[in-house]
């Protein structure tokens, strides 16, 4: 059965890399009988070092053959799948960002569990034969939402300069790095750990230039870390970022990356410039594989042998290389982040997957074109055999599961928002300062009756806006009527319908954050209505706002179950369509045999227009189908169970027209672009 010949198949991969990690991987605190570097290594002296334009491990030449795997866009369960599968690619090397918003959310509330367990990726990198090279911010950009930084360092008072030696900056980041690097210190190569390197900011040269900022970095880690540590910068392969971006002379290694394809060794000639003499080993940290994907674009893909040939172009001069990424994960919840153009408004949002078209898929499959022809250039220069190549893990499509309406979101208000935290301001206040660090607020005021129709506009709204109104003594606000969008990237004028009331109207305007910008100068992105909002040339005062929680969306009940049964009959299907901009929950369920195994799988939302999905109450991400191009989202088999599985949507316009969704074996990024 084929079952029986992937675990097999598994079962001998695991085994050939465990028995290759003991062959061929010292123990910790090795010795070396010789040492090219013109000394004796001593007795259990373990150390890394640059010197002749080279690394050495342990006192022997070393060269770094690495890729990225992000620990925060991978399952725990699944990191020593990811990271054998690195292993049988031929790297020797691990890279990782560390994002500041994963384990500070919040000021002073330290998050280190879970997916964000960063020692136990540590532990199992080393325990799997990986070095390790550490990229601890405070700024990664990594497609991810606010290029790492807490949404809460936007509203601090008075404002702060982001990447910059503002003072009370620095205070903060070295507040986080006092918790930070002191976990890190013990994971140190010199300490008997897998980490070699750490690196400080990122790419900084492309976005500021302030020498002053990069030394207080360089003395908050080397107060944390010693001197032993090897610091290191990444910086585009020009002269103008590396002069903007590195540290010259021997204090911090200078590393560059560059667009694959690009002439890497004149660009190791110029890195060689910032480096001290002797001490320029030529690395990029980052030869990409792929690239990322924004909503509304093609699925963004590369030639595998193209890849390939640049890839050998490096480690046959004895460069070295880290892949990025070598296994991109997920952004799961509300992390992906966002990129703009030439101003703020031109704003890309990006895809929840973060396939990056990488060797080792999102759901962790080498059977592809890209593995196998860079794993074919990595053993060339391998000193010890690679492992077995690894089979592709089970999938199963668990088939249709029909999706009943539950609830509103504005039925649901009062299970949705604590009345506690209901907030009055004579303006409308962004999402930071309410402490709504993701996912969607709702806004309401109130406006007088109109003879005629008006024009809805709000200069600055971050990221889009739905507008409903309803009449004013409607305080339940259940059948609110839908008017219309207003998008950061267009923001054009809304025309609001006459609505006869006895009284004043209630405008509601649910504002979506749909990921903050992660790189570039427009990195203060706020969320929510940053500015006025204008009613036929007269500015609305006197606003609530209502922070939504979606914590235990699993537990949402339908306000009554005569309204249930109604809304579950076939000829509502018209009032959807009808009224198609009103947030609503859906809720299905589907069983899993206990005498089956339980297997990844992927949700396709053909048929959906846009939202989040929840299974089991945990975020798989956004979702876009209208636009595009991914059509499902990876379902990572830990998050499912025996028995009962639930799935909840929050659909913010039209559902799938059958009202269902259908689990299937494989993904698809085909959905076009109707933007």
């Amino acid at each position: 059965m084929a079952w029986i010949r992937r675990r097999n198949c598994m079962i001998l991969f695991l085994f050939s890399a465990l028995v290759l990690y003991d062959v061929f991987v010292p123990p910790i605190l090795v010795s070396s009988s010789s040492s090219s570097l013109g000394h004796e290594s001593k007795v259990n002296d373990r150390r890394f070092q640059i010197a002749d334009d080279m690394f050495w491990k342990d006192g022997e030449q070393f060269q770094i053959i690495g890729g990225d795997v992000h620990y925060f866009r991978v399952l725990p369960q699944y990191w020593e799948d990811r990271l054998l599968r690195a292993k049988a690619l031929g790297l020797n090397t691990v890279q990782t960002y560390v994002p500041w918003n994963l384990h500070e959310p919040r000021p002073r509330k330290w998050v280190f569990d879970g997916i964000a367990d960063i020692e136990s990726f540590l532990k199992m990198s080393q325990e799997l034969g990986f070095l390790v090279m550490l990229r601890v911010g405070p700024f990664i950009c990594a497609e991810w939402d606010l290029g790492g930084f807490p949404s809460w360092l936007l509203v601090n008072e008075p404002s702060l300069r982001l990447r910059s030696s503002d003072p009370s900056f620095l205070q903060l980041v070295g507040r986080w790095w006092d918790i930070l690097l002191p976990m890190i210190v013990p994971y140190l190569y010199e300490n008997g750990g897998p980490v070699i390197m750490v690196q400080i900011e990122n790419e900084f040269g492309s976005y500021g230039d302030d020498q002053s900022y990069l030394r207080s970095l360089i003395s908050m880690a080397r107060k944390n870390l010693g001197h032993e540590a090897i610091l290191y910068t990444t910086d585009g392969g020009t002269l103008s970022t590396l002069e903007k971006g590195s540290i010259r002379g021997e204090e911090v290694f200078s590393a560059v990356d560059f667009s694959t394809g690009e002439d890497a060794w004149s660009i190791f000639k110029m890195q060689k410039m910032f480096n001290a003499p002797g001490k320029s080993p030529p690395l990029t940290t980052e030869f990409y594989t792929g690239w990322l994907t924004h909503w509304g674009e093609k699925l963004a893909t590369t030639d595998a042998d193209f890849v390939a040939q640049e890839l050998d172009k490096i480690l046959s001069g004895n460069g070295s290389v880290v892949l990025y990424v070598a296994h991109g994960g997920t952004n799961f919840g509300f992390f992906s982040g966002a990129n703009t153009g030439q101003n703020a408004s031109d704003y890309q949002s990006d895809i929840t997957s973060y396939d990056y078209d990488a060797p080792i898929k999102e759901y962790g499959d080498t059977d592809n074109s890209k593995f196998k022809a860079l794993r074919n250039v990595i053993e060339k220069y391998s000193k010890a055999p690679l492992a077995q190549f690894p089979c592709n893990n089970n999938r199963t499509g668990y088939g249709h599961v029909k999706m009943s309406k539950v609830v509103s979101i504005f039925e649901a208000l009062n299970s949705l928002c604590d009345p506690m935290e209901v907030t009055q301001s004579d303006k409308p206040i962004s999402m930071e300062l309410l402490g709504q660090i993701f996912g969607v607020l709702l806004y309401k005021s109130e406006y007088s009756m109109k003879v005629r129709e008006s024009t809805l506009s709000i200069p600055k709204v971050h990221d889009r806006a739905q507008v409903f109104i309803s009449c004013a003594l409607n305080e339940k606000f259940a059948s609110p009527k839908y008017v219309g969008v207003i998008e950061r990237w267009s923001n054009q004028k809304l025309t609001i319908p006459k609505l006869q009331c006895s009284f004043n109207i209630s405008l509601f305007i649910l504002v979506e954050n749909m990921g903050r910008v992660n790189y570039g100068p427009y990195i203060y992105d706020n969320k929510g209505i940053l500015s006025d909002v204008i009613l036929d040339g007269v500015v609305l005062h006197q606003w609530k706002m209502f922070p939504i929680d979606f914590g235990n969306v699993s537990k949402l009940s339908p306000p009554n179950a005569i309204m249930q049964v109604v809304d579950s009959r076939n000829d509502t299907l018209s009032a959807y369509r009808s009224n198609s901009g009103i947030p609503r929950f859906f809720e299905g369920r589907f069983t899993i045999d206990p005498t089956e195994k339980v297997n990844d799988t992927f949700i396709s939302l053909h048929g959906w227009n846009k939202g989040i999905v929840f299974i089991n109450n945990f975020s798989l991400g956004r979702f876009w189908t209208l636009v595009g191009p991914q059509c499902t989202l990876y379902v990572p088999a830990p998050i499912l169970k025996h028995g009962e599985n639930i799935v909840v949507i929050f659909e913010l316009h039209a559902p799938n027209p059958q009202f269902a969704v259908t689990f299937v074996e494989q993904p698809d990024f085909s959905c076009g672009s109707e933007l």
